[in-house]
């Protein structure tokens, strides 16, 4: 009898749970489209849908290759390759970084994958600033709008950025800070049953029923994760670029100076500007007077991060991390800004 008392309370827990996540967001917002503005539903869901399907090749090949590292317990040698090679990998990941076509939101799931995988948060910062900001597609696209001098300034500023975040990160866990980054995003295998430092990696994992059961639990673990946050984030994108015109933002950040320089990186961040939209964009408002500074504070500011990629990313890190992570896009955008104006 206690048990038939209690049981009503079961899908009552299990339905508020349900509310709380991702999914219950996503199935608001577009039944509030529905509601409010019915003639826009078909494009916000057709955009999220293709942003999710163009990133959904990434999500893939990035859980199939945290779920086979995982299950070949490869991913101690992951963990020895960052031993006593920290600022290298710095460098590293700043440099190439500038090589990856990712953009703020296609990059999350690579860096869920080396946080999971042990990878220093200062080499990883390191790349996650640098990646979305330039890529040759990129490059190329903002030569023809704005010119070389501005290209080579925003790939210079690229690989900057990853060397000021990456090497500040490192000062500061130095300290302490940032021992455990992750927050939600915990692989399957967490539970202490993993490989340890002296296991040696079993490449065909296959032969071995255990570890076919490790990677197949990875993978629904890992890709349902990445899955609902980006596909929450790509629908706030779809409301941001259906309902907040990108000139219009751009608009409020005119003017000469600094001040419009920190604006248009305050600003920028948060608005959904890829590097493709940007440079024809901002060239134009640069012929209306907007400054080069300022073009270019709001243009790095705008790469690293968005409100998509910020929820996608809030739930990947601990809030020290996510302040740090947008602390540091800011700050390197303003500099940039500031350098380039002065160049």
């Amino acid at each position: 009898m206690a048990e038939l008392t209690q049981n009503p309370k079961i899908p009552a827990k299990v339905a508020v749970d349900l509310i709380k996540t991702p999914w219950a967001v996503i199935v608001l917002i577009l039944a509030l489209v529905a509601i409010l503005d019915p003639g826009n539903w078909s494009e916000i869901v057709t955009f999220a849908g293709k942003a999710l399907a163009h990133t959904g090749q990434y999500i893939l090949f990035a859980v199939l290759l945290l779920s086979y590292l995982k299950a070949t317990g490869a991913e101690v040698m992951v963990a020895r390759a960052f031993e006593g090679r920290e600022t290298r990998m710095i460098f590293l990941a700043a440099v190439f970084g500038g090589l990856a076509p990712f953009c703020s939101c296609e990059v999350i799931p690579f860096i869920a994958g080396l946080l999971a995988l042990g990878a220093p948060l200062s080499a990883v910062m390191a790349f996650w600033l640098s990646s979305p900001l330039i890529d040759p597609p990129t490059l190329l696209i903002t030569a023809s709008a704005l010119g070389w001098p501005f290209a080579i300034g925003k790939a210079i500023a690229a690989v900057a950025l990853g060397l000021f975040g990456g090497l500040t990160v490192r000062v500061l866990m130095r300290s302490g800070a940032f021992a455990q980054p992750l927050r939600e995003y915990k692989p399957a295998g967490c539970c202490g049953c993993g490989a340890k430092q002296d296991d040696k990696p079993v490449w065909k994992f296959w032969n071995i029923p255990e570890r076919r059961q490790r990677f197949r639990s990875e993978f629904v673990h890992n890709g349902l994760f990445l899955l609902k946050w980006l596909a929450l984030a790509y629908v706030l994108e779809a409301l941001l670029v259906s309902y907040v015109p990108a000139d219009l933002i751009a608009r409020l950040v005119g003017g000469e100076g600094v001040v419009p320089i920190v604006i248009a990186a305050l600003v920028g961040m948060p608005a959904y500007l890829n590097s493709y939209v940007a440079p024809p964009l901002l060239a134009g408002l640069m012929d209306q007077g907007m400054s080069a500074g300022a073009a270019m504070s709001f243009m790095v500011a705008g790469a690293v991060s968005s409100i998509p990629a910020m929820a996608a990313v809030w739930s990947l890190v601990k809030p020290r991390v996510f302040a740090t992570y947008l602390a540091l896009g800011i700050i390197g955008a303003i500099i940039a800004g500031i350098l380039f104006q002065m160049a």
